[in-house]
Parts: structure tokens; sequence; C-alpha cells
């Protein structure tokens, strides 16, 4: 932990520490799992995963953070960098395909339909919202 982190390093007893280190890791699974299926959030499961990382195991945390694919969405929401606008077109046009996909060819209950692209809508607002930086 840096100086600058503003988390003091507490020791946690052994039985904290592998909780929070399981949970880490199930959290990133679910993350995961939210890249593909658009209900599914990703960025807020990976956040609470490098929380947990946090307080159990520096090493997993760095890791998450260094991830070639998980780590731009940590390293962007903890450092408040924002989102390139590659990233935006990429993220809005994989939520609106899945979404789609979901919606038309995985029910046929109309009310699922309106659900699912009223949440298209609402985070396409936010990734809207989110701050544009540059390449």
């Amino acid at each position: 932990m840096n100086k600058n982190s503003g988390i003091k390093n507490i020791q946690l007893p052994k039985f904290y520490r592998y909780f929070y280190l399981i949970s880490g890791f199930l959290l990133v699974a679910i993350g995961v799992i939210g890249i593909f299926l658009p209900v599914l959030p990703t960025t807020i499961f990976l956040i609470l995963a490098s929380a947990c990382f946090v307080k159990s195991s520096p090493k997993a945390n760095e890791w998450l953070r260094n991830h070639r694919v998980l780590g731009i969405y940590i390293k962007n929401y903890q450092d408040k960098t924002g989102l390139t606008i590659k990233a935006k077109i990429f993220n809005i046009a994989f939520l609106w395909i899945m979404i789609l996909l979901s919606a038309f060819y995985l029910t046929d209950e109309f009310y699922i339909k309106v659900v699912l692209l009223l949440i298209a809508v609402g985070v396409t607002i936010h990734l809207l919202m989110i701050k544009t930086k540059k390449d």
C-alpha cells in the first residue's frame, strides 16, 4: 500500500483475510459473467472485489488492477480518469447487442423486453455521463 491511498493497513485475523480473499475472487467471477450478461453490472462487482482484495491480499488487488482486460474497469473508476471515447463506443455497442439479443431471442415476455430496454437506456445514459478522457 502506498501512503497516498488513504487506506490503513490493518492486520485482520486469518479467517477474515481468507473470507475477503474468497469473496474477492467470487466477485471477480460475477464481474466477468457481467461482461456477457448486460443486466449484470461488471464494474461494481470488480470494485467490490478490489475492496475485498485490499483487506485480504494487496498482491491480489494489484493483479486485478493490472489485469489486461479487467484492470481498466478498476483503474478508470478508482483514479476517476473516465473512459476513452473508444471504450464508451465499445461498451455501448456491446451493451445494446447483448440486450437486443436477449430481448428478442431469449424471451417472449413483453414486460421482460421492456425492462431490458429500459436497463439499456439507463446504462447508456450512465456511460455517456462518465467523464471522457483522451486516448
